[in-house]
């Protein structure tokens, strides 16, 4: 079942990219950009991750804090986020349980070869954890404005 505008966002519990424990309740009262992609260190996800880090300033002042997943693990994550300086928090997702609840592992295709992968989305959350934006059609030079906008 596909998640919607308005209805309650799962709630997990992971790690992030320096070991600590990541629960979205932790979030409750903040606005929060939730955001999937594909994988740590590529050309799409490191410009999607650079937009936000670019404008990071931005979206805290408009009352966001932003969590990105992906199934890469903490390890991968740290060097990724070390590299691009990125000041926001990485959940690892290697069971896959947030991207399953999410609804965002698909079968993709590239090269005529089917696999499972990450839909890139991102989902915003009101202060009390109701889905209040979801964007499928992810401009990963221009991601910050899509969400500002």
């Amino acid at each position: 079942m596909s998640l919607q505008i308005g209805n309650p966002a799962p709630d997990f519990t992971s790690t992030d990219q320096n070991g600590q424990s990541v629960k979205l309740s932790d979030y409750r009262g903040k606005k929060v950009v939730l955001y999937f992609y594909p994988k740590d260190d590529t050309p799409g996800c490191t410009a999607q991750a650079c937009s936000l880090r670019d404008n990071y300033e931005k979206l805290q002042a408009s009352g966001y804090e932003v969590l990105g997943v992906s199934v890469d693990d903490e390890k991968s994550h740290q060097k990724f986020s070390k590299k691009f300086s990125l000041p926001f928090t990485l959940v690892a997702d290697t069971d896959h349980h947030i991207v399953e609840a999410y609804d965002v592992w698909k079968e993709k295709s590239m090269y005529g070869r089917n696999f499972m992968g990450i839909v890139r989305t991102t989902f915003v959350i009101d202060e009390n954890g109701i889905i209040s934006e979801i964007i499928s059609k992810i401009d990963t030079q221009n991601h910050a404005d899509q969400i500002l906008t």
